[in-house]
């Protein structure tokens, strides 16, 4: 019922994931992202500590591959799971469970990869995968990642519906906070409206505002 698009960009170290579906509030549970660590994207049955204890791991270990398999481990029920993950490095490591419904899969590469579930075919996935690609790499990534994501719509998409109603984009920054959080939480045709937030957040009264957050001070996480 998912489909998504992890990758990082060579140029700066970014992180970005991308998400549609139709379901609610996909971008409460399923990205995950920490600058200087990874991403992570959690789906099919989701289960977000995959998402939260996968970037604890990846901070502590970095392979992307070993943290995927650690997380195998621990969770009892994962091949009701779909996630993907991209490392420092840009290494990525993808699972897709036996009993993810409809058709799903996934593909990647370095500094990429796509999954998804109750996909109208693995098309779905090329699609995303090949305009990711094939688009200009002086595109800023959260441009890139949600031309993937409309590519991925366009070519079928969610097997249930003809658009989705819920799609979310994240982009890691320099700060421990995200340099974009955008998210549609529930309404007809969410990936065209989450492409329309995004082209807001370009504007340049908004790229000032985000400027001013990075001139924050940088408390400590811990009591002094």
């Amino acid at each position: 019922m998912t489909f998504s698009i992890l990758a990082r960009d060579p140029n700066n170290g970014r992180f970005g994931v991308a998400v549609a579906t139709c379901h609610l509030a996909v971008g409460s549970t399923v990205p995950h992202i920490r600058s200087g660590v990874g991403a992570v994207a959690t789906q099919a049955h989701t289960n977000p500590y995959l998402g939260i204890c996968g970037l604890e791991r990846l901070e502590h270990h970095a392979d992307a591959q070993d943290v995927l398999n650690s997380l195998l481990l621990d969770d009892p029920q994962r091949d009701w799971r779909q996630f993907h993950l991209i490392d420092l490095d840009g290494r990525t490591a993808c699972w897709t469970g036996v009993e993810c419904g409809g058709w799903a899969g996934h593909r990647h590469h370095p500094n990429l990869s796509v999954a998804g579930n109750c996909l109208a075919g693995e098309v779905v996935l090329e699609a995303m995968e090949q305009t990711f690609l094939t688009s200009d790499p002086n595109w800023k990534l959260g441009r890139r990642l949600m031309t993937a994501l409309q590519a991925g719509e366009q070519a079928g998409g969610d097997q249930r519906a003809s658009s989705c109603t819920s799609a979310a984009l994240q982009v890691s920054g320099e700060a421990a906070f995200p340099l974009l959080d955008l998210r549609v939480d529930f309404r007809p045709g969410a990936v065209e409206e989450l492409m329309e937030l995004y082209e807001r957040s370009q504007d340049l009264w908004a790229q000032q505002w985000r400027d001013e957050l990075l001139e924050l001070p940088v408390l400590n996480r811990l009591v002094a």
